[in-house]
């Protein structure tokens, strides 16, 4: 398929392994930061192309990993009111709070509905107004306009019965929080190319800066995560 083929080519991927082990002369530890290129690093075996001196650490771009507790707890309350219906993206359903998850207040009887779009909660509040939907509204910067255009669309439509429970992270905060770590062993980070699509790239550089690490943005394919290792390495 044209603009993917490209970035999974074989002979391209294994050139650029060669030239990260030719230039490779200490050890380096690298994060990525998107459980997307994590994904595809252990997918395409990218961790085993790469010379034993480099070490890569997966960062905090979950939101699995990185939605607080208390929230949870918040969700779990909610999911369980008789006049909610809650709606979450799949792997929510599973993450613990301080006394159960979501996927047991389901198996008790509560309306807790997996949903693939903030869209499709809007869409049960305006077949059934009788009743509170409610959105887990989590991730990072990349999911915030969808959010974002459910609420415009809610307020727009006159929908009354939907609502939100919000737990954004943005990238940057996390990312200084690691890097000021007094234990913190990262020397350059693989950021992930669809959060500069939505944020840009400039908070990046201060960071860069401050901390004298590189942070070089990719995509998700082996190509352009062998070449953002390089491009750290070098």
């Amino acid at each position: 398929m044209k603009y993917i083929d490209e970035y999974r080519d074989g002979p391209a991927a294994r050139r650029i392994a060669r030239a990260i082990a030719r230039i490779t002369t200490a050890p380096h530890t690298l994060m990525e930061v998107c459980g997307g290129q994590t994904h595809s690093i252990v997918r395409f075996g990218i961790d085993e192309l790469l010379p034993p001196e480099i070490t890569l650490i997966h960062g905090p771009g979950c939101p699995v990993c990185v939605t607080p507790v208390e929230l949870i707890d918040v969700a779990v309350e909610l999911a369980a009111r008789p006049d909610v219906t809650f709606c979450s993206f799949g792997d929510m359903l599973r993450v613990p709070g301080t006394r159960k998850d979501l996927l047991t207040v389901k198996s008790e009887g509560g309306d807790v509905r997996i949903v693939y779009s903030p869209l499709d909660a809007l869409r049960l509040a305006q077949e059934n107004p009788e009743r509170q939907i409610v959105f887990f509204a989590v991730g990072f910067e990349t999911t915030a306009p969808a959010n974002a255009l459910a609420v415009h669309q809610a307020a727009a439509c006159g929908v009354s019965n939907f609502s939100m429970l919000v737990s954004h992270v943005l990238v940057p905060p996390a990312l200084e929080s690691i890097l000021a770590s007094p234990d913190n062993r990262v020397q350059g980070i693989l950021a992930a190319g669809h959060v500069c699509t939505v944020m840009g790239c400039e908070e990046y550089a201060p960071i860069a800066r401050r901390y004298r690490v590189p942070i070089v943005v990719t995509g998700f394919e082996p190509v352009d995560l062998l070449r953002g290792v390089l491009l750290c390495v070098r």
